[in-house]
């Protein structure tokens, strides 16, 4: 427990302090999804799963997993600039805890602004009804992030419709080939799955989807 007091520069924990902190470890899991590139990553996994029509394969916790490790690869410069820029100087005792969350918010506010549509920012400024501003890195982060949010559902959405299409045409190939030759009591679903599944690989799909993926990031 007398670790748990004691700070990154070798003094105590206020009481106050490590409450802040121990709030902030509980917010993690809502910041990966709110702020990073995880919302976006998961979401066209999500889609290309159930356009291949295979419900379960791969399972949830391995759709979740890649979209993690998809967003920390993504992530990694930001993760950097935070680590050089707020968490080193703040652990060295170079800068106070005010700074050192300044400082962290810098980073975040430039990846999720890189990654906003400027018409939807725009809107949620009008919504907040705050000051227009010359900078945009001005804006505070409580109106940059559902913009910024916004913005990757609707690109996570624009991804799963185009993923769609092709899977959506082999289905539409076996079904009309069944009904042609009288099969209507055979799925079509279990008849497509197979050519689906063959589609996906002859492309190379896992590798060309996380490349497309992490450079849609910019």
């Amino acid at each position: 427990m007398g670790d748990l007091l004691t700070g990154l520069n070798g003094g105590n924990v206020p009481t106050l302090d490590l409450i802040f902190m121990l709030t902030m470890v509980a917010l993690v899991p809502s910041i990966v999804v709110m702020m990073t590139s995880f919302t976006r990553t998961i979401i066209i996994l999500s889609f290309t799963r159930t356009a291949m029509g295979v419900q379960q394969t791969p399972p949830n916790m391995v759709i979740a997993g890649m979209a993690l490790f998809l967003t920390l690869f993504i992530m990694s410069p930001t993760i950097a600039q935070i680590n050089e820029q707020a968490y080193q100087p703040y652990r060295a005792g170079r800068i106070n805890q005010e700074e050192c969350i300044r400082r962290m918010v810098v980073p975040a506010k430039e990846f999720m602004l890189r990654n906003t549509e400027k018409e939807t920012l725009d809107r949620f400024v009008e919504m907040a009804e705050v000051a227009v501003q010359d900078d945009v890195r001005d804006y505070p982060i409580t109106i940059i992030t559902p913009a910024f949010m916004t913005s990757e559902l609707k690109r996570g959405f624009t991804a799963g419709f185009l993923i769609y299409l092709p899977f959506l045409l082999i289905d539409i190939v076996v079904s009309t080939t069944l009904m042609a030759m009288g099969m209507v009591m055979l799925p079509p679903a279990m008849v497509s799955m197979p050519f689906k599944l063959l589609l996906f690989i002859s492309v190379n799909g896992w590798e060309l989807m996380f490349s497309t993926i992490i450079r849609s990031f910019r």
